[in-house]
């Protein structure tokens, strides 16, 4: 299959970009890693008239590690974000996840913020973006603007980003001190989404008993479904917490559809033992790293 025809901007910096999107509007698509994008073009499933390749545009190819967490720029792959020891040290969330994002092939290719505006609800790192509260960073041509997870996935594929805007970056915040984390998830086979996943973060406080936890669970609705349920499980030690009814608590909020690759009611079941075994997880690193 062939992609329909368009014409292709090769812009060499951000400036640049962003000028050609601002005059190709509704038109364009932005062309970075590709994973994602191309299928659809190859299907003809999208059909821009305009494709804008920001591969050239180096000033977006940062990973960005501080105290306050990990931003990623447009063009960070996720091979090295996931390698990033510093990104890792800062929010170990991103490793756990994008070691589970597709094959290695697809991730020295695919980039972390394409993943994020491609917005699929069955894909990790909306789910961790979600989680952590982050933000994606939207540039057009004279300003920007910061938007913050919950505010940013809209829809299944739909997101935030308006015509003749660029995502520049992603923000992921790191977690208070004596803080876990994990992703689990089940795939019908390795590299493919995940009929069920769930990502979780928990916080002991100074006696080690829970002080907060949070889930966020994929292919169980439009968009990654967060849900706090540190009322649930705290404030106890996590070996004492009631992980059954925690588990019913996040069954009770999610909506799975049906497909050919599970039904709903497997899928509200398998989210509830993911919720367990990422809770659980994220409850023994936390205790770990208190130590």
């Amino acid at each position: 299959m062939k992609p329909p025809p368009f014409d292709y901007h090769g812009p060499a910096s951000l400036g640049e970009t962003l000028q050609v999107l601002a005059e190709v509007g509704p038109h364009g698509k932005v062309l970075a890693g590709g994973q994602s994008l191309i299928p659809l073009l190859n299907m003809r499933l999208a059909a821009p008239a305009h494709l804008v390749d920001i591969n050239r545009v180096a000033e977006l190819d940062t990973i960005a590690a501080g105290p306050g967490g990990v931003r990623v720029g447009a063009l960070a792959r996720h091979a090295a974000v996931e390698r990033s020891a510093a990104a890792r040290a800062v929010q170990p969330l991103l490793g756990q996840a994008l070691r589970l994002v597709a094959h290695p092939v697809i991730r020295n290719r695919g980039t972390v913020v394409g993943s994020l505006v491609h917005a699929d609800p069955s894909a990790e790192l909306p789910a961790v973006l979600a989680l952590l509260g982050g933000s994606v960073r939207l540039a057009r041509l004279g300003g920007e603007r910061e938007v913050g997870a919950a505010e940013f996935f809209t829809g299944p594929l739909e997101s935030d980003l308006a015509p003749g805007e660029l995502a520049v970056s992603a923000f992921f915040p790191a977690l208070p001190e004596r803080s876990g984390t994990a992703f689990c998830e089940v795939a019908r086979r390795h590299g493919d989404y995940a009929m069920a996943g769930v990502a979780a973060a928990v916080t002991l406080d100074e006696d080690f008993r829970i002080a907060a936890a949070r889930v966020a669970c994929v292919s169980v609705g439009p968009v990654p479904v967060v849900v706090d349920v540190t009322e649930v499980c705290g404030p106890r030690p996590a070996a004492s917490a009631d992980w059954d009814a925690v588990a019913r608590a996040v069954q009770d909020r999610i909506d799975p559809e049906e497909d050919i690759h599970a039904t709903a009611t497997y899928r509200r079941h398998l989210t509830g033992v993911l919720v367990t075994r990422a809770l659980r997880s994220a409850a023994d690193e936390a205790g770990q790293g208190a130590l």
